[in-house]
C-alpha cells in the first residue's frame, strides 16, 4: 500500500492498542530491479529474526505464536519488490497483516509491542508531500490524490459527481465557441456549490494543498460559488482533464505542483529569518526536537535526506557513529529520531516541510519556529 494511503482514520486505527504482540518491520528497499534479489535476502532475514523474537518471548502461548507468525510469512509472501520505494513497512498480529511501500528510507529493524510502529510511515507521508487535484467541468467534478511521482482518482466523499439528472437539459446547452452556455446556467452554479461543498469536507477531514483543472468559465464559476475552492495553491486553465487519464493528468499538473513547492520553500525561508529576528527560532536536531517535546514548534523545516542516529542522554540527543552504533542491541540508541520528531511535532498540530537537500546546511539541516 502506498504511505499516500495514510488517512487520519487509518492512522488512529494502527495506533489502537491491540493483542500483544503487534509485530513491525521495517527495513531499507531499492527502486531499481537489479536489487530486487538483494532486498528479497534481506527481507527473508528480517522474517527469520521476528521469528526468534516471538520463540524468545516468555509471555506468549505457542497459539499466539503461530497465528502471529502465520500472519507475518503471509505478509512476506505478498509483498512485491517491483513497486519497491526506498523502504519497507510490514505489519502483524495474530488476525491481520498490512504492507506499506514507503518513499522515504527507513532502518532495518523487527518491534514486538502492543501498537504498530508509525512514525516512520507518518514521515513518509509528509515527506511525499501529498496534494489534491479537483477537475472541474460544467457537468462533472473528479477528485484526484497525488503525491511525489504518482496521482489516482478519489472515488469516495462523493466523487465523482454529476449534476441531478433532472436539472440537466440537452436541448438548452448552446455552444459558443466551444465553451457550453451551460457555464452561465443556474443550474450549474448550483452544482458548483455541491462540488465546493464537498471539497470543503475533503479538506476538513485530510488538509492538503490543493490544485483545480478547468476550462475558465469553469473555474471562474467555481470561485463564485463558496469558499473552499479558495484555498487552491495552484490552478491550471485547460479542459479535457476531468478524467484523466492519470499519467496524462500527472504530466499536466506537474509545473503547477512544483510551482507551488518552490512558492512554499521561500515562504518558509522567510518565515525561518522573522524567528530569528523574534527569538522563536531553534536550528539543529537537539534543539528542535526539545520543541517539540514542550510543544512549541509551530513549523518545522528538514531536509529531505536527512536522518541521524542518536542516543538519548540527560534529555538531550547525543549523536552516534551509525558504523560503530550496535543499534539492535542498545535501546537508547534510536537510529530513526528524525522520523520520530516528525511524528511529534505533526501530532502537536506543528506544519512540517520537507526542503531540498542543502538548504538548511546553516542550520544543521533542521530548523524550528517557534509558537513562543
Amino acid at each position: 500500500m502506498d504511505s499516500n494511503a495514510l488517512t487520519p482514520e487509518v492512522l488512529r486505527e494502527l495506533r489502537a492498542p491491540r493483542p500483544y504482540p503487534a509485530v513491525s518491520l521495517t527495513m531499507p528497499t531499492h527502486r531499481r530491479d537489479r536489487h530486487n534479489e538483494q532486498d528479497t535476502v534481506r527481507l527473508r532475514n528480517l522474517l527469520a529474526a521476528a521469528g526468534h523474537r516471538l520463540d524468545a518471548d516468555p509471555g506468549l502461548d505457542r497459539r499466539t505464536r503461530a497465528a502471529v507468525m502465520e500472519r507475518l510469512t503471509a505478509a512476506v509472501a505478498e509483498v512485491d519488490l517491483r513497486h519497491a520505494l526506498d523502504g519497507l513497512l510490514v505489519l502483524a498480529d495474530a488476525r491481520e497483516h498490512r504492507i506499506w511501500y514507503l518513499p522515504r528510507e527507513v532502518p532495518e529493524r523487527v518491534v514486538l509491542s502492543d501498537t504498530y510502529l508509525t512514525r516512520n510511515l507518518v514521515a513518509a507521508t509528509a515527506q511525499s508531500r501529498p496534494y489534491w487535484v479537483l477537475g472541474i467541468a460544467a457537468d462533472r467534478a473528479t477528485l484526484w490524490s497525488g503525491s511525489g511521482e504518482s496521482v489516482h482518482e478519489h472515488r469516495t466523499d462523493g466523487f465523482p459527481m454529476v449534476p441531478p439528472e433532472e436539472s440537466w437539459d440537452v436541448e438548452r446547452e448552446e455552444r459558443v465557441g466551444n465553451i457550453p452556455s451551460t457555464f452561465s446556467d443556474e443550474e450549474t452554479r448550483r452544482f458548483l456549490r455541491t462540488v465546493d461543498h464537498a471539497m470543503g469536507a475533503v479538506l476538513g477531514r485530510r488538509p492538503r494543498p490543493l490544485h483545480l483543472v478547468g476550462l475558465a468559465p469553469a473555474l471562474a464559476l467555481l470561485a463564485e460559488a463558496g469558499n473552499a475552492t479558495h484555498k487552491a495553491v495552484g490552478r491550471l486553465v485547460k479542459g479535457g482533464l476531468t478524467d484523466g487519464p492519470a499519467r496524462v493528468l500527472l504530466k499536466e499538473i506537474g509545473p503547477v505542483v512544483e510551482d507551488h513547492a518552490r512558492r512554499e520553500k521561500t515562504e518558509v525561508l522567510r518565515r525561518l529569518d522573522e524567528a530569528k529576528g523574534r527569538r522563536t527560532f531553534a536550528a539543529g536536531l537537539d534543539e528542535v526536537w526539545e520543541s517539540v517535546r514542550e510543544k512549541r514548534a509551530d513549523l518545522i523545516a528538514l531536509e529531505e535526506h536527512y536522518r541521524r542516529t542518536v542516543r538519548v542522554q540527560d534529555g538531550h540527543l547525543v549523536p552516534v557513529d551509525e558504523a560503530s552504533a550496535a543499534s539492535a542491541a542498545d535501546p537508547g540508541v534510536r537510529d530513526d529520531i528524525v522520523d520520530e520528531l516528525v511524528e511529534g511535532a505533526l501530532d502537536g498540530g506543528a506544519q512540517v516541510v520537507f526542503l531540498p537537500d542543502g538548504t538548511l546546511a546553516g542550520h544543521d539541516r533542521i530548523a524550528a519556529v517557534l509558537r513562543y
